[in-house]
């Protein structure tokens, strides 16, 4: 089960059927174990009651790997992570982040997110400036009213790739997937009382990063990298 209204990871394609890259991993993954799997498009929100309900048998989605759901459920190891990343202007030549090179320099972050619990942890030497929600932060950088922007890498990996980014744009230095503030990824779930389920899976998700499977998926559904 999954939904079908979050690109790149799952959406409905141009024929309707449910694709992206947990729907099309799943799908590689029932080839590896040679099941015939089904994928059904449900609302998010009604993904892992379905599951407990057993109208499926495992959700593909971008779910949050949490202690809350770990307590409900099973699932596999995580197999896509939500990095961090900072951007900025390109005709800027700005450095590449780091504690000492932020020091005094302006930085677009989300009000109240954890992208800005831990710039201010680990760069509180930036000046930070607050925007409601990340489109205002993406203007702004854009306009140049701040130096760099810190957010989720896969939410600007598709701004980047956008025509409202205009190549304005590009990632300055690598991610940051500490799980304290951005979680442990998103992983295949199963039911408590399917762990043999659970462990095929991860043993299909592991062959599927061997053969380079992992790999064609990936850079078809993620033409810029949020890593």
């Amino acid at each position: 089960m999954t939904d079908d209204e979050f690109p790149p990871l799952h959406f409905a394609g141009p024929d309707g059927v449910p694709t992206g890259f947990a729907v099309e991993l799943a799908r590689a993954v029932c080839e590896r174990l040679t099941v015939t799997c089904t994928v059904q498009a449900r609302r998010f929100d009604t993904l892992l009651d379905a599951l407990a309900d057993k109208q499926g048998d495992v959700v593909a989605a971008a779910v949050p790997l949490t202690p809350g759901l770990r307590a409900r459920f099973l699932a596999t190891r995580p197999y896509f992570r939500w990095p961090a990343r900072f951007i900025a202007r390109k005709d800027r030549n700005l450095p590449a982040p780091s504690a000492t090179a932020l020091a005094g320099r302006n930085v677009g972050i989300v009000e109240g997110s954890a992208h800005e619990a831990y710039l201010k942890a680990f760069f509180p030497n930036a000046t930070r400036k607050t925007f409601t929600d990340l489109s205002a932060a993406q203007s702004a950088l854009k306009r140049g009213e701040v130096e760099y922007l810190f957010a989720d890498g896969l939410s600007l990996a598709l701004w980047l790739n956008g025509q409202e980014a205009e190549g304005c744009c590009t990632y300055s230095g690598g991610d940051y997937l500490e799980n304290r503030y951005f979680g442990e990824g998103i992983g295949f779930v199963t039911r408590t009382e399917d762990a043999a389920l659970a462990r095929a899976l991860d043993d299909a998700l592991q062959r599927v990063w061997d053969d380079g499977k992992y790999a064609e998926l990936y850079l078809r559904f993620f033409p810029i990298s949020p890593f």
